[in-house]
This record gives structure tokens, sequence and C-alpha cells, in this order.
């Protein structure tokens, strides 16, 4: 009698669904209503839903907030549709495509190649990226040079991804060819088994190479294992294409106007300036130097209102951290003051590591200052930088020539091409100052921000205990922690990448 009750329960409860169903499709028939468009939906919830991976160069929470490549871009795209961004971040790229099947999520910003068949499978936007995939090795294993060269190595890949069908394709030519594919790991994860010697190779695209490349200075290029690709971002492809559309027309915009060319400058202009070399000591000086003056780096950063990351990293850049060094100039100490610059500054002893430290904070903060208030961050940072290095007066020279020349000597990625020509007769006769060694500035800015790259990826967890007052990354509840960000669920790594 039970079963019979619920039996005709379980009938009347379908009968009402499907009476209701019509009723519905009756009603659009004789209203002319129709289902609203993803775009529709999106701004009636007011949120667009986006997954990507924890990276660095898609999407991390650094002591500042998000940040990221495709991070950046989504935002700006949520931006411009007057929504909310809420991140979620995939275990691997298989809960990516799956999400995308399932339309679980408005679209995938992975900052990855995609698989052939799955550009057939999903909707994609314009490409933003050309990457090369790049086989990868342990330097002083033996340089693979071709793919023969991969037979009877320890090969490990990213399941369902653009590598692995790479690599299937390879297996009719080379049927002794191995390899294994994983769904735990990531990309950083895959190159500390390269460094740590548990795998002989791994394949990943050129930009994700460059990024991670200083933080694993014994993994090196070994080829390009195929045609140049194309990152793009994925759409479910059973909406309309109203979403698909817009995208199409925000990177047209972004690219039409500089925008995308900047943000590749920020996230990538400066990836290679590390050598294998410059990239290994300075790992090893994080380990071994930066403790002794990481407290007098915050200390002193707090109070100049500095990223105490990248006064880090400016000390690095000007004597590896040696309260010792001094130069055939005659500047000296861990920030290497000249004499004017120390008096200046109050700093009666430049060898005593915590005055230098506070000398050189406090000249920088001096020097951003004067760094014209309109421009934005992080270009304001990247030419308060130039001037500690080459002077505020020649910079400024330098941002003239760029204006001149029709280019905009508020962007940092613009005047970096003006600054060496201070060397050239030619040029800096035009000038107010003169000659001046303007590659070196070029070079100094670079590697400092590559340096502060690393300590930002290496410090992310030091998360400030409130969520940014600019961010849209709604905070959750979290078990493990005192709190947790907008991202459903947060897949953090279970180590920092080893330096």
């Amino acid at each position: 009698m039970l079963l019979d009750s619920l039996s005709s329960n379980t009938k009347s409860t379908r009968r009402a669904s499907f009476s209701a169903v019509a009723f519905m499709t009756a009603a659009i028939a004789v209203t002319g209503c129709s289902r609203p468009t993803i775009v529709e939906e999106i701004k009636q919830e007011q949120v667009l839903h986006v997954v990507t991976r924890n990276a660095p160069t898609t999407y991390f929470e650094g002591r500042d907030g998000a940040t990221g490549f495709e991070y950046e871009l989504a935002k700006m795209f949520a931006d411009e549709l007057g929504v909310e961004l809420r991140l979620r971040v995939a275990s691997n790229l298989g809960e990516v495509h799956s999400l995308l099947d399932n339309n679980y999520t408005h679209f995938a910003a992975t900052g990855l190649s995609l698989p052939t068949e799955l550009e057939q499978r999903f909707k994609l936007s314009p490409p933003y990226l050309e990457i090369h995939q790049k086989v990868v090795y342990r330097l002083g294993d033996g340089r693979p040079r071709s793919a023969a060269d991969l037979l009877n190595k320890r090969i490990l890949v990213l399941a369902d991804s653009s590598y692995a069908e790479t690599l299937h394709k390879l297996k009719p030519e080379y049927p002794e060819l191995q390899w294994e594919e994983t769904r735990e790991h990531e990309t950083v994860d895959l190159l500390r088994m390269i460094e740590d010697g548990e795998i002989d190779v791994t394949i990943l695209d050129s930009n994700e190479f460059s990024a991670h490349q200083a933080y694993y200075p014994r993994v090196r290029e070994a080829f390009d294992i195929s045609e140049p690709r194309s990152i793009s971002w994925v759409f479910p492809a059973t909406r309309d294409d109203s979403l698909p559309q817009l995208a199409q027309e925000f990177f047209a915009r972004i690219e039409q106007d500089g925008t995308l060319l900047q943000l590749q400058e920020r996230y990538y202009g400066h990836v290679e300036q590390i050598n294998y070399v410059g990239a290994r000591t300075f790992i090893q000086h994080i380990n071994n130097r930066l403790p002794r003056y990481e407290q007098t780096f915050k200390e002193a950063a707090a109070r100049y209102d500095i990223d105490w990351r990248l006064l880090a990293a400016i000390g690095y850049q000007e004597s590896h951290w040696m309260p010792n060094a001094v130069s055939p100039t005659g500047v000296r100490g861990l920030m290497m003051l000249t004499r004017v610059t120390a008096k200046e500054m109050g700093v009666a002893n430049r060898l005593d590591p915590i005055a230098s430290i506070e000398g050189g904070a406090r000249y920088f903060s001096l020097i951003r200052e004067r760094v014209a208030r309109h421009i934005p961050e992080p270009d304001r940072t990247w030419l308060a930088l130039a001037s500690y290095n080459v002077g505020f007066g020649h910079m400024e020279d330098a941002r003239t020539l760029t204006a001149q020349n029709g280019l905009n000597p508020d962007k940092w990625m613009d005047v970096k091409e003006y600054l060496p020509l201070l060397q050239k007769a030619k040029w800096y006769k035009q000038t107010r100052f003169g000659y001046a060694r303007g590659m070196e500035a070029v070079k100094y800015v670079q590697n400092i921000r590559r340096y502060y790259d690393v300590l930002v990826w290496m410090t992310r967890s030091e998360l400030d205990p409130e969520p940014p007052l600019d961010t849209d990354i709604t905070l959750l509840e979290a078990s493990n922690q005192s709190h947790q960000h907008n991202v459903l669920p947060l897949s953090v790594y279970a180590t920092p990448p080893m330096l």
C-alpha cells in the first residue's frame, strides 16, 4: 500500500510538472516570450561565473588580493558587464571540461592551449596569446633534441591537456614512446619533479615555461614539440552566442586600444630577465640571506607604504643582500646608497644594513612621490624604479621623447623603448639632462620586477586578515583557516614551489 501510495504521489508530481512545462510552453507561444539570453541571465544574477586554475600565470590570492593575467582579463570583462566576478578554481582540466559540458560556468580561463578535439566541442573567444608547446628537462641530464630522444624517458604531463594530445599524435610514428598523465598535479608540481629528478621530461606552453623558469633554475627548454597554438577563453557549446559575441567585441577593443598589449607586458614582458646562474643564485640567497633582513624590510616598507617584497627586490638587485657591498663608483651598503644620498636620508653608516634599508626605503618613497600621481599603478612604480636607478631628470627626458614620438609617456611599456636612446647623441642632445645609461635602467627595472614576482609567489600565503576593499571576490567560511577567498573550491598547492 505504501509503495502504491508513493507511486501514485510520484505520478501526480510528474503530471503536475509536465502540466507546468506545458503551460509555460503555451504561454511562450501565446505571448512571444522566450528564454533569456546568457548575457541577460548574467545581468539578472549580477554575477559572472568563471572557472580557472590556481597558478602564477592565471590566478592566485596574494597578500594584496587576487592577481594573475587571466584574473585581470576576466575582471575587466566582468566590470564592463557591470557584474561581480566569481571564480571557481578547478582541481584539474577534466573538471574544467565537465563544468563547461554541464553549463556550470559561463566560461573557462585556464591560460592553457586547448586540445584540438575540444576546440570543436566548445565555443572559443578570439585568441589573445600565441604559444609554443615546449619539452622541458633537467639541466645535466642530456638535452632531448627531437621526439626520438624522448623514448625511454620518464614523461609526465597534465591529463586532458593539449600536451597529452600531442604525445598521442606522435605514438604511431614512435610506438615505443611511453608517458603518464596526471590529474593530481599542476604545472608547478611537474617542474618541481623535474628539478628534483623525479621525472625526466614534461611538456608545457611557452608562456607557462617563461613565467615559471625563475622558480626552477635547473629546468631548461629542450625543443618545441608543436606548431604555434593559441590561448582563448572557452565557452559551453549548448548556450546561445550572446556571451561569446560580447567577448569578441571586448577583445577587439582591448587589442585596438593597447590594453591587451599593456597587460601582456605587465605579466610577460620581463619574465626572461634572469638567466640560469642568476635564478639559482637568487634562490640560494632567499634561503640563506633574506631571513636575516626580512623583518627589517617589512618594518621599513610599512613606514613608507611600500610592498616589502618590492623593497627586498630592490635590495637584491643593488647588492644581493650583502651589507658590506661596495661598487667601483663608491656606492656601498645593502641598498648601495651614494654618500650624498645617505647624508640626505640621515644614514650615518652605509654599511649598517638596518640604516641602509631604512635610507633606501625613504629615498624610493621620495622618488615615487615625484612621479606624476595621475599615472596608474603598476606603471608609476616601474617609472619610479627607473628614476631610482638613472635619476628622475633622465627618466623625465625619456618620457618627453616617448610623448614626442606619439607613444604614451605614462606607460612603462612605451617609456622603456626610449630610455636606451639616451645613450645615443642623436637623441640625448634633444633632452634637458643629456646622456644617461638608459639601457641599464631598463634592465634594472626588469630584473627587480622578476625578483618581485618570485617573492610575491613565495609569500602568497601571507594573506591580509581582511579582504581588500576593491575586490569582488566574496569570502567564504573555511574549515582549515580563518578565512578563504571567493573560490569554489580553492585548490591551493599542498606546498609552495620548491625554491
